[in-house]
């Protein structure tokens, strides 16, 4: 650990990872309380969240394909200048919509300059699609400059205290939110009252010019330049089609990950997506975009707990196997669910948050040990985007029919219903399946 924090690199990549995920949590906050303040249309929020999740899904294999073909630091530094583009598009947007500058055209007569609340969501939806793109060529760059950048024997090390310290701003960064918006003003009075969104775009555009400004600091290893600079000799590599089939064919093949990845799709496809959605709403019905930052800052908190607790007593903790663990968590997660739509106070919602944040947190290390010990060394990429894709394909569909849902049931029979559905699930994959029976290791 020493060595490795004397390495400049990794002081670069972890300075650049804090101040863009800080950053990233503030807009994941203000974006959706923009829409809803915006419209209050659920469906508008549903499409906001499908418009970003939708094409970062359907393209990650594509960035992940560049990424080989190219560079890590020069897709991701493409990436950022991408991401400061559009977030500076939505901090001149939102600034537009708050003051409705009037020009005097003569000593009788003036124009309102202002952007209508319809052309402003058209934007929206433009800048959320344009947000979605790039973070699908961002994701697969990110995780891969580390190998690349790091010695071997500190990789280890270095994957752990980066993982650690993103959770740390998903704490932090709500936290960050909940005070800007309080202060400078959140929308709730109209979203002439709306600084403090402007601000939190606004920091998030700097926060991309700041990281690409310590990425360009970061010298990657000579063996890994001559690693990534195409070479006229070697072999035509396979094409990304058959590298994706010859993943899928890994995963279908073995059947315990089979059904697991099937049984948490079926989830995302019914609960991921609508939590998105949900959440934002619950924040509304409570008191205001601070209450959002404060629920998902306690979600941030127990992932931490949770992630401390696998670490600390995961060879304590023994269940009769994997698959009764996983089904069992979401039962619990299903019954902690239910009542959400019910609180009446941001203490009680912040409670659950917590409670389903340490869930959360301790099965998603487990969950990871049991693919990585599972698939060989050299599908692992494969492996992990394909179980990436599972909720980032799936979820956005159910973000959006959440929306439309909405207008139809109340927030506590959303949340009530998607209680149940968790807890049918995992009691039907418990007694209706072989997922109860798998093994927590690999012969």
């Amino acid at each position: 650990m020493n060595a490795l924090k004397q390495n400049a690199n990794f002081k670069w990549l972890m300075r650049g990872g804090v101040i863009s995920a800080l950053g990233d949590q503030l807009t994941m906050i203000a974006l959706p309380w923009l829409v809803l303040k915006l419209t209050g249309d659920t469906l508008a929020l549903g499409l906001v969240i499908a418009l970003m999740s939708i094409p970062r899904a359907v393209f990650i294999l594509v960035g992940g394909a560049l990424v080989d073909r190219y560079s890590p630091k020069r897709v991701l530094m493409l990436t950022k200048y991408i991401n400061a583009v559009l977030l500076a598009l939505l901090t001149l947007l939102v600034m537009n919509v708050a003051s409705a500058p009037t020009v005097a055209l003569s000593s009788s007569l003036s124009l309102t300059v202002a952007i209508s609340p319809h052309l402003a969501l058209q934007l929206i939806y433009a800048l959320a699609l344009g947000l979605g793109l790039a973070q699908a060529f961002a994701m697969p760059s990110g995780m891969s400059i580390l190998p690349l950048a790091i010695p071997a024997d500190h990789l280890q090390a270095a994957n752990g205290m980066m993982m650690g310290i993103r959770q740390v701003t998903m704490l932090i960064g709500p936290l960050l939110a909940a005070g800007l918006l309080a202060f400078a003003g959140d929308g709730n009075g109209g979203v002439s009252n709306a600084r403090g969104l402007a601000l939190a775009f606004g920091f998030d555009c700097l926060s991309y010019l700041v990281s690409a400004w310590t990425l360009a600091k970061v010298t990657l290893l000579p063996a890994a330049v001559t690693a990534t600079t195409p070479s006229t000799t070697d072999a035509k590599p396979q094409s990304v089609l058959r590298s994706v089939g010859a993943g899928l064919r890994m995963v279908w093949d073995d059947v315990p990950m089979r059904l697991c990845f099937i049984y948490w799709g079926t989830v995302s496809l019914f609960i991921g997506g609508a939590m998105q959605v949900a959440l934002p709403v619950l924040a509304s019905q409570l008191h205001g975009a601070s209450t959002l930052g404060l629920i998902m800052g306690a979600h941030g908190a127990g992932t931490l707990l949770g992630m401390g607790a696998s670490a600390k007593l995961g060879a304590r903790l023994r269940f009769a196997s994997f698959g009764a663990m996983i089904l069992t968590a979401d039962a619990i997660a299903g019954v902690l669910l239910a009542p959400l739509g019910m609180v009446q106070a941001v203490w009680q919602a912040a409670l659950l948050m917590l409670t389903l944040g340490l869930l959360t947190g301790y099965m998603q290390i487990k969950v990871f040990t049991w693919i990585q010990q599972r698939v060989p060394p050299q599908m692992m990429g494969r492996a992990m985007s394909i179980f990436m894709f599972i909720f980032m394909g799936l979820a956005p569909v159910s973000a959006a029919a959440t929306g439309w849902i909405l207008t139809l049931v109340s927030l506590s029979q959303l949340f009530l219903g998607g209680g149940i559905i968790l807890v049918t699930f995992a009691a039907g994959a418990y007694l209706f399946t072989p997922i109860r029976s798998i093994a927590s290791t690999t012969p």
